[in-house]
């Protein structure tokens, strides 16, 4: 099964939708908790090349963006594909 880490931050309803929908798929993940001004944070901006927005999700340490493109990915038939790796 592929690595998936996720980074959230409290109280964010796109968080709660991505991880959701990790969850439905019985997707293995680490969520990071990565509110604004913390370490975690700055490490999801670096990693994610630039982007500030939460959730940031990566799948085997690719970055693949947040919610919206994870939905994205299970509307394509994508998610599935890169989970079962």
């Amino acid at each position: 099964m592929a690595k998936v880490e996720i980074y959230t931050q409290p109280g964010c309803p796109y968080c709660q939708k991505a991880l959701m929908l990790l969850q439905a798929k019985n997707a293995d993940f680490q969520e990071i908790s990565a509110p604004k001004g913390t370490p975690q944070r700055e490490e999801a901006i670096n990693r994610s090349g630039g982007k500030t927005t939460v959730p940031q999700i990566f799948i085997d340490g690719k970055a693949i963006g947040g919610c919206d493109d994870l939905m994205a990915l299970n509307q394509s038939g994508e998610l599935q594909k890169l989970l079962a790796v």
